[in-house]
């Protein structure tokens, strides 16, 4: 393991201070119907704002497995425009969204304060390496080939499913071979992007034409290809796709594709992990937890405990 160098041993602006811009949907999977997001996208098109972080106390035995000196940490993370994902409030600089409620509550556990840098999501993952970011924040899903240089703490599950518009002839997508001849709008640098481009394959392997894959740095630019007729389908977050067809007309909301686990990043052998996964852990036990995916409308996406980097999910 790497001693803990890279860890800003300073004290930051608190974290209700931070802001950003930028973008997207990420990576992840639900194994559940997910009504829970679409009640909660029809009941309003504003951001929940509930108060479920600020009573959180800080646990002295999770505190206890910090690096020594450790009091702030910087975090990178990328801004979606629909919850869960991570926005702006209507004041334009405040950000919510789940994983900002993960990462402050964790933080709080800790007594630890966090700096929050914006960045495309793209560019996160390799951030961490170099010591721009202590962590990622961003929906970041579980896979292998990430397992190779990132650690991860689970705190959620979460999944790769697909939409489309409503005159599609397409009712669900159990094989990436019905996709053959299409367009599939997603993100760059997702797990989606991935997925499709690895196994671009098995339509020339059956002898029909690949499917095309176009990658958007933003949600908007995504729905409105597939809107437009520039795509014919668009492959994202299980949460996030169930909100955005819930608060658009034409588009419908076909099915999960496979799950992942979902997790704080961190550089590859980070001492940094124990004391998250304790964290999240305790917010599991003290009902946190369970408040913070109720207002995002996630609660089917509940872990019973965090783990550090489990191995991916192999079964869709």
């Amino acid at each position: 393991m790497r001693m803990p160098s890279r860890v800003r041993h300073r004290h930051f602006l608190p974290f209700a201070l931070i802001t950003s811009a930028t973008l997207l949907l990420t990576a992840c999977g639900s194994g559940s119907s997910g009504t829970d997001t679409a009640e909660v996208a029809a009941q309003s098109d504003a951001i929940p704002t509930t108060d479920v972080v600020s009573s959180i106390h800080k646990d002295e035995k999770a505190a206890a497995l910090l690096p020594s000196g450790v009091s702030g940490l910087t975090v990178g993370l990328s801004v979606g425009g629909t919850p869960p994902g991570t926005g702006f409030l209507d004041d334009g600089k405040t950000l919510a969204g789940q994983d900002v409620d993960f990462t402050d509550a964790v933080a709080k556990v800790l007594g630890i304060e966090v700096r929050t840098e914006q960045a495309s999501f793209e560019a996160i993952l390799p951030a961490l390496d170099s010591g721009k970011y202590d962590l990622g924040v961003s929906n970041f899903g579980v896979t292998t080939e990430r397992l190779k240089t990132i650690d991860f703490v689970t705190y959620i599950n979460d999944g790769q499913g697909f939409a489309t518009r409503e005159d599609s002839k397409l009712s669900e997508v159990t094989d990436l071979r019905q996709l053959c001849g299409l367009t599939v709008a997603t993100g760059a640098g997702t797990t989606f992007e991935a997925t499709l481009e690895e196994n671009k394959h098995l339509c020339t392997d059956a002898g029909e034409k690949a499917y095309t894959v176009q990658t958007y740095s933003e949600q908007g630019a995504i729905w409105s290809s597939l809107q437009q007729g520039r795509s014919d389908i668009v492959m994202s977050t299980i949460n996030g796709l169930r909100y955005a067809v819930a608060h658009q007309k034409g588009v419908k909301f076909l099915n999960e594709f496979h799950r992942l686990d979902v997790g704080f990043a961190f550089d590859k052998g980070t001492e940094l992990a124990p004391a998250f996964q304790a964290a999240v852990n305790r917010l599991i036990e003290d009902g946190t937890y369970a408040r913070i995916l109720k207002k995002w409308g996630t609660t089917d996406s509940a872990i019973a405990k965090s783990e550090i980097s489990p191995p991916e999910v192999t079964t869709p």
